[in-house]
């Protein structure tokens, strides 16, 4: 469903991206793993056309859309849900929801989608005309997947789901994106700090250091990986 060929970005004369290279599989979840500074941000934010491409291409269901602006990248069906949520913060729970469907043209669906959300997320039902800023951090990010859901995506990008989260929630927000990705067979690229999770939950998995591949391969073959053990789940 995706492909990242040789992907490099430069901020301007450092280069944060060196010819990266990776592929997501309709259907599957995958994820990017690696320490601060080493790129995964970065490499999301190219592919969503929200960091501009030096060289190298992103191709979508066969379609080139490097550097397309963001907005024909989220009509497609490629959606970002950004480090840091980036929810509306002065508008309700029902309000942002409705902005995660503004491109959408099947407005007698709309409603019932809202239905499907709050069953995934039932907190979001008890908030719904609550001003999403006075949320907490666990209820913000639902808030922010289900805002994405809202536009129907074919492939759903995650940065850092569990930043600022308190430990009893990162487990609960890890268990809706497994329940969505099963029960709408929708593909999923996650950047995630905490590996162990991560790689639990996905498929395949990438490991990125200063802007490089450094490994790439099933996510339970870079668990066993000696090195990743040690750099990345502290044994």
């Amino acid at each position: 469903m995706l492909e990242v060929d040789c992907l490099e970005v430069a901020y301007g004369s450092i280069r944060a991206l060196h010819r990266v290279s990776l592929r997501v599989d309709a259907g599957g979840i995958c994820t990017l793993v690696g320490a601060n500074g080493a790129g995964k941000t970065t490499t999301l934010r190219a592919i969503s056309g929200l960091q501009r491409v030096s060289s190298g291409s992103v191709r979508f269901c066969g379609e080139n859309i490097t550097n397309l602006p963001p907005h024909e990248i989220v009509a497609r069906g490629l959606l970002h849900v950004p480090e840091g949520r980036m929810i509306f913060t002065n508008l309700t729970v029902l309000e942002n929801l409705r902005m995660g469907a503004y491109l959408r043209k099947d407005k007698s669906f709309i409603e019932k989608d809202f239905d499907f959300m709050f069953e995934l997320f039932p907190r979001l039902r008890e908030r719904e005309k609550q001003v999403a800023g006075t949320l907490s951090g666990g209820e913000q990010q639902m808030l922010a997947i289900a805002r994405a859901l809202m536009g129907r995506p074919k492939l759903l990008m995650l940065d850092e789901p569990s930043l600022g989260i308190a430990p009893l929630l990162v487990r609960a927000i890890f268990e809706k994106i497994v329940e969505v990705n099963r029960e709408l067979g929708l593909t999923v690229l996650l950047v995630e700090q905490n590996a162990h999770l991560a790689l639990e939950v996905s498929s395949y998995g990438y490991v990125l250091e200063t802007g490089n591949v450094l490994f790439q391969d099933r996510a339970d073959v870079l668990r066993a990986n000696p090195r990743v053990q040690e750099a990345y789940l502290g044994a």
